[in-house]
């Protein structure tokens, strides 16, 4: 069975198989509870990646939950 990987819970980010800390927050938590799926390929011309807040093209998380 897959791992679920970690996202950010600052950014959203969802990091790369073995990463376990954000490279643009790096003090921020981060969680393998979270859900919606969204993938960011240009956020100059994507309405969604300015809903979001997004800057940066990658892979992303609607929602991350940290205890």
């Amino acid at each position: 069975m897959a791992k679920n990987p970690f996202a950010c819970s600052e950014c959203h980010l969802i990091l790369a198989d073995e990463a376990t800390e954000c490279h643009r927050h790096p003090s921020a938590p981060v969680s393998t509870d979270w859900s919606g799926y969204v993938v960011i390929i240009d956020p100059s011309r994507s309405d969604i990646a300015a809903r979001l807040n997004i800057e940066v093209a990658g892979n992303y998380a609607l929602k991350v939950n940290v205890r």
